[in-house]
């Protein structure tokens, strides 16, 4: 809703985030941006960091702030003198600890700006190797601060779950607003001419993984499930992505006999047009909070394989209706599964029906009223 409309008080809308690299939290962020310019919002971003390739997407109209700080928390004295000097009526912060820092800073500046935090993983899975003490260092601070923000927006059911249970706040305190994935920017990429050699028209299938080379992504399953469908039939594997787990990926392809049928192209800006290309996409993840690449193939017709992890892909698949979950880690399950998904692929018109809740307008109205809402939940 316009912010003519939703409220008479025209102070601006701040987001507070830490714009690092280029990975989905600062696409999403850019999204939303853009809604809030297209629905009239006055927005401010406000930056601990500032290097980011998705910031060239910003809209002009957005007033870039950048702090000092390098670090979230050390931001806290700064942000508590924008909160005094710019009196935004809502500040929406990106992740846990800018959703804390804004917490202590709001208290320090003594202003009344609305705080709402959007969380966007699943945090136990993430910290559930940690040991008994690093777990507490993380959760301490979050039964503490949590409490309160006036509202938290999660981006699935599983994150919200899962943050109430270890904020140990009512789960009716946060309300699960979906990302705002599908922009018409998506499609006008997807059509783009060929980027690659492998998805030329006649060439064998090639299924798709995208994500940063580390655990999380549990590359080395998808490597191993392709290898075994790979000696039954002619197909590709391409792995979008860069990270610090390329040389052992890359040892896996060679160990396996692979380095011809896997192709690991790097970080690729126009994502869409690879996407829309494949024959099938596959998410190996460990854990996730609602995989965007995921709700991107739907929408973009291409059907998909994902492991049952915590949390998102079961939501986005509806519990395996659009599109199969396997265990995490299952080797055999995720080959059979992307065997009979290749074999018998779900109409366009129903995966791409599946995410309708991800569109990027429906996102950001959903966002403004739980910026401009009163703050009794």
């Amino acid at each position: 809703m316009p912010a003519q409309d939703s409220s008479s008080d025209q102070r601006p809308i701040a987001v507070f985030a830490s714009f690092s690299g280029a990975g989905g939290v600062e696409r999403m962020l850019i999204h939303l941006l853009q809604g809030f310019v297209a629905l009239g919002e006055r927005v401010e971003l406000v930056l601990i960091r500032d290097e980011s390739p998705h910031l060239a997407h910003c809209p002009e109209a957005v007033e870039r702030v950048r702090l000092h700080a390098r670090q979230t928390l050390l931001a806290v004295p700064e942000l508590a003198g924008y909160l005094r000097a710019r009196r935004p009526r809502a500040l929406l912060a990106a992740k846990d600890r800018a959703g804390r820092a804004a917490v202590l800073a709001r208290a320090l500046s003594g202003v009344d700006t609305r705080l709402v935090l959007r969380l966007g993983t699943n945090l136990s899975t993430a910290m559930a190797e940690r040991g008994a003490f690093e777990r507490w260092l993380r959760y301490w601070p979050i039964r503490r601060l949590y409490p309160a923000l006036d509202s938290i927006v999660a981006v699935s059911e599983g994150v919200a779950e899962d943050t109430a249970r270890l904020a140990r706040i009512p789960r009716t305190r946060i309300r699960v607003i979906r990302n705002p994935v599908i922009t018409p920017n998506l499609y006008e990429a997807a059509a783009a001419p060929c980027p690659h050699p492998w998805l030329a028209p006649g060439q064998p299938p090639v299924i798709m993984g995208a994500g940063r080379f580390q655990r999380q992504k549990d590359f080395p399953t998808l490597i191993r499930a392709f290898a075994r469908l790979r000696a039954e039939r002619d197909c590709r594997l391409m792995i979008l992505g860069e990270g610090g787990g390329r040389r052992r990926l890359e040892a896996l392809i060679a160990e396996l006999g692979l380095d011809a049928d896997v192709a690991l192209p790097g970080f690729q800006t126009q994502l869409p047009a690879y996407l829309a290309r494949a024959a099938l996409f596959v998410l190996s993840s460990v854990w996730e909070g609602s995989p965007n690449v995921l709700t991107e193939a739907l929408a973009l017709g291409v059907p998909a394989v994902a492991t049952d992890c915590p949390s998102g892909p079961s939501e986005i698949l509806a519990g395996g209706r659009h599109g199969p979950l396997v265990p995490v880690g299952d080797v055999a399950a995720l080959t059979a599964a992307m065997r009979e998904t290749l074999d018998h692929p779900p109409p366009a018109s129903e995966l791409r029906a599946a995410v309708a809740e991800y569109e990027w307008m429906r996102s950001a109205r959903a966002y403004l009223e739980a910026l401009d809402r009163s703050a009794s939940v």
